[in-house]
């Protein structure tokens, strides 16, 4: 037991020197590696996206967030977000956060743990680190368990990037309309009759499926 080896790959873009020693003062190996997703890679089961209260907020504003925990889930079967802060320090509104926080838990299926600081952050991924290998030596993986992706999944990926449009009203709008050729050949009013597209958000699809590349409004 004395001589177990627990592992993680940091993705060499997460420059904070402070955790990355936190993590070694912990009993965890850390590896500089780049990851296509995530930020700590646990296994080839487990990776963490680590995000402060700006970052988090910031990613928001910009609409990686989603695209991101999207990714993450793709690569990895259990992906994790850790929300690193105190929620007093948002700027945003407490009912735009909450809203976001729900949409990752229910929407998207995402475990997400709360840190107050680095070393708790640190103290986190050693003790994910510490469940995952049970024991054994763990081996993190830079690209996950990802299953291929199936044609379904690329054209839940095409439209869930349209404006206004998530993973969840993706898969409404293709059920409804069978094709992203269907989507893009409805008019306004047909959009419409899909749950949760009104008409602000039925014109912005509409607009996006048929305007000329490069197009400027």
């Amino acid at each position: 037991m004395g001589g177990r080896v627990l592992r993680v790959i940091v993705d060499q873009r997460e420059r904070n020197q402070e955790l990355i020693a936190l993590l070694e003062s912990n009993g965890l190996e850390v590896r500089l590696d780049t990851l296509p997703v995530g930020d700590y890679a646990i296994s080839d089961r487990v990776c963490v996206e680590r995000k402060t209260i700006s970052d988090f907020e910031s990613s928001m504003m910009s609409g990686r967030l989603f695209d991101q925990i999207d990714r993450l889930k793709r690569a990895y079967a259990f992906p994790i977000l850790i929300l690193e802060g105190e929620y007093e320090d948002f700027r945003l509104k407490s009912k735009v956060i909450n809203g976001a926080i729900a949409s990752l838990y229910i929407d998207h299926g995402i475990n997400i743990m709360h840190s107050h600081g680095e070393r708790n952050t640190a103290e986190m991924i050693a003790g994910l680190a510490k469940h995952e290998s049970d024991g054994k030596p763990n081996e993190p993986s830079a690209k996950g368990s990802a299953r291929s992706l199936s044609q379904a999944d690329f054209q839940e990926h095409v439209v869930g990037n349209l404006p206004g449009v998530g993973p969840k009203l993706a898969r409404a709008l293709l059920e409804r309309f069978g094709s992203i050729r269907a989507i893009a050949d409805a008019g306004i009013e047909e959009l419409m009759e899909v749950e949760k597209v009104g008409e602000k958000k039925a014109q912005a699809i509409h607009d996006t499926m048929n305007a000329g590349y490069g197009k400027e409004d």
